[in-house]
């Protein structure tokens, strides 16, 4: 951990940053923080906080992004493109990530973000420091700048051996530089070390243990804290009544108002702490699952409008009527936990009015606003560090752990952890959001689609639009009043949307009795779309494919955060209609490639995920509790459940680099679905498709002429 620096770099002017105080002399090359709307961003425009490097007196090289690492391989991919710009391999950088007093202000690691913000940046603040670098070598030589060249942390006249080292340029020198925005950066179709084959260097920290997640954290002295939260959703608490025997190992409670918890020497002491308290709660009424649908439907998010989009052209009423064959059917997808690896998990440590909070969040910046303002301080004096976390998938956005440790340890007077229980991970986190999708379609004789109708209850706008062409639509959606807590989720509502309108496309071909591939192929205009459809037909043998009963192949195709995705799907349902996925393919196209292997495991790991919440995952409730609260009854995919996965890559040096953590989820369910369509004529049109392990017993209607 580098040294505290006076004041938090993204809330000091660069002029006034105390750079070389906290890492040594050399070069800063840093690119300032631009607004929302920025010339040439295209589409929507976060603001992004800018990006620095450090080039140090003995040829250390940092890079500095807001972005966090939670498992999704950010800090190699930006090392990655740092690496490239200066010339050295990848083991040369060090990638310092969601440190909010050394790192650029960053909205947040979500939305597959983190190539599209925090990638263009780092690219430019690493061509700055490498131009630097080639003054600097022009200066000392008395050459020409075009007579240089940068190579393996050194610069040289090109075609003679001997070099400067990026160490002795610098050496002595406190130099701060502003990056020209025109400065040059490196082709894709360049790249050496970028977009080719590369292993995170210390990749084998996590299969050793030696890697320190956020549970690992330990500080001098510290104690562990529990905090009683609520048993249920809308339960109140009113009244506590604490034990008379002492606690185990000098535990004690802390209440601040109805804000209760324990504090002890170990986790242990201060669960049971928690345990001898007596609390009564008022219980306000909470609708059980058999009441949610028509809760949803009637009860509209107030004042909440942030995720709602609506999109209408042409006559759909009329569209409808010249239809030749049309589907009107709802969808359903079940509210689903995160179940991230490592539970929430902070650390909080005062020094004098100062505090550090060590935390497992994908809003550091926004967790460092969080507490600052519950705690009545300055975010000068709050520091938020984002160390290695195990898994977010949208989940770890919010700062009210933080606030329980930093509570916990200003009344301990030392450093507190406190961690989530599983049980807490699934009652207190927030959930992926139940949907309630209701379409009507209409397609021609001829195979075009004449009208589409779809609106989206609770989930959100994610993906709403269809990428099919049609002359008359209307897309809308509307945020409800959940009475569970909901929120980010791996490509969110995405997942909703894109299986309801790739079953719908499938029960329009089935209709018209064409091919479901060809009619995909007759309505849909964008070729990115189609190159990986049929990256996808090709290797998972469409033409030539099964067609006996109790086997079916399924395609879909999904379009999102400005990416492509085609999934096929092998399955098999046996005489009991028991299901099995037997292969799972997919192509996925995010433009160009920056780190290859981890897009890989980036694209497998989505399959497996997806799997889960196309087959059985789902939150199970009953008036604000969750009765499925625990991995021995909250079904994630095991290894038994695993299909052959296969995902292929297509690599487009043209097109901007797109995050690649969540649209190739969004295909996977509605091919399952669409494959046991094929294999048994059952149209399924919730997710889960099979909570029980078997096909219900009666098929839902399909396309009706």
């Amino acid at each position: 951990m580098f040294a505290r620096p006076r004041r938090p770099w993204d809330r000091t002017p660069p002029e006034d940053r105390d750079y070389f105080e906290v890492l040594g002399d050399g070069l800063v090359a840093y690119v300032p923080a631009t607004s929302p709307g920025a010339p040439g961003s295209g589409g929507w425009s976060p603001p992004i906080g800018g990006a620095w490097v450090h080039v140090g007196p003995d040829g250390a090289l940092r890079a500095f992004s807001g972005k966090a690492e939670v498992g999704q391989g950010t800090k190699t991919a930006l090392s990655l493109i740092v690496a490239e710009e200066l010339r050295v391999p990848l083991s040369a950088v060090t990638m310092v990530v969601g440190d909010t007093d050394l790192c650029p202000w960053d909205m947040g690691t979500f939305g597959s973000r983190s190539m599209p913000d925090a990638f263009p940046v780092a690219r430019r603040a690493a061509a700055g420091a490498r131009q630097a670098l080639l003054e600097l070598a022009a200066s000392r030589q008395k050459v020409e700048l075009g007579q240089l060249e940068a190579s393996g942390g050194a610069i040289r006249v090109k075609g003679r051996a001997d070099a400067l080292s990026y160490g002795e340029l610098v050496r002595g020198l406190r130099k701060v530089v502003r990056v020209d925005p025109q400065v040059p950066v490196t082709d894709p179709k360049e790249w050496r070390t970028a977009g080719g084959p590369a292993v995170d260097p210390h990749a084998e920290d996590v299969v050793t243990g030696r890697r320190v997640y956020v549970s690992d954290v330990q500080r001098p002295g510290m104690w562990y804290g529990a905090v009683l939260y609520p048993p249920r959703n809308g339960a109140t608490l009113t009244r506590v009544e604490e034990s008379e025997a002492p606690l185990e190992g000098g535990a004690r409670i802390v209440r601040e108002g109805s804000w209760v918890a324990a504090v002890a020497p170990s986790p242990r002491a201060a669960r049971r702490a928690l345990a001898s308290l007596r609390p009564t709660w008022k219980f306000s009424h909470q609708p059980g699952e058999s009441e949610i649908e028509d809760h949803l439907r009637t009860h509209p998010s107030p004042g909440e409008d942030w995720d709602t989009d609506e999109v209408t052209k042409g006559d759909v009423d009329g569209g409808l009527a010249r239809a030749a064959v049309k589907v009107e059917a709802t969808y359903r997808t079940a509210y689903i936990a995160h179940v991230p690896l490592e539970t929430r998990a902070v650390t909080a440590e005062w020094d004098g009015p100062r505090l550090t909070v060590w935390v497992g969040t994908q809003t550091p910046f926004r967790s460092r606003e969080y507490v600052a303002k519950h705690l009545d301080m300055s975010e000068d004096d709050v520091r938020v560090i984002v160390p290695y976390t195990g898994s977010g998938f949208g989940g770890k956005h919010v700062g009210s752990v933080a606030l329980d440790a930093a509570r916990l340890a200003k009344s301990a007077g030392r450093p507190v952890q406190v961690s989530f229980s599983r049980a807490e991970e699934f009652q207190q986190a927030y959930l992926r959001p139940m949907a309630i999708i209701d379409v009507r379609a209409g397609v021609s004789k001829d195979g075009r689609l004449t009208a589409w109708s779809f609106h989206n209850v609770n989930a959100g706008a994610a993906a709403l639009r269809t990428p099919y062409s049609v002359p008359n639509l209307r897309e809308t959606n509307t945020l409800s009043d959940s009475p569970l807590p909901q929120g980010p989720y791996r490509a969110l509502a995405a997942n909703a949307n894109n299986f309801a309108r790739e079953c719908t496309m499938d029960d329009l071909a089935s209709g018209l009795g064409i091919d479901p591939l060809a009619f995909r192929e007759q309505n849909l205009e964008d070729e990115r779309l189609l190159a990986v459809l049929h990256r996808v037909v090709d290797r998972i043998g469409w033409k030539a494919r099964s067609r006996r009963r109790g086997r079916g192949t399924g395609i879909a195709v999904g379009f999102d955060k400005n990416g492509r995705v085609a999934t096929g799907a092998e399955v098999e349902v046996d005489g009991e209609g028991r299901l099995r996925v037997r292969r799972l393919v997919t192509a996925f196209e995010a433009g160009t490639v920056v780190h290859p292997s981890n897009l890989q495991s980036q694209v497998e790991g989505a399959a497996v995920m997806a799997l889960g919440g196309a087959l059985f995952e789902a939150i199970h409730f009953d008036a604000g509790a969750i009765t499925n609260a625990s991995l021995k009854d909250y079904r994630v995919p095991r290894f038994s459940d695993l299909p052959e996965v296969e995902a292929i890559l297509i690599d487009r040096k043209d097109v901007p680099a797109a995050g690649g953590g969540e649209t190739p989820m969004i295909a996977v369910a509605p091919a399952i679905a669409n494959a046991v369509f094929e294999a048994t004529g059952v149209r399924l049109r919730s997710l889960p498709l099979v909570p029980e392990g078997k096909l219900p017993r009666h098929a839902p209607t399909t396309a009706r002429a």
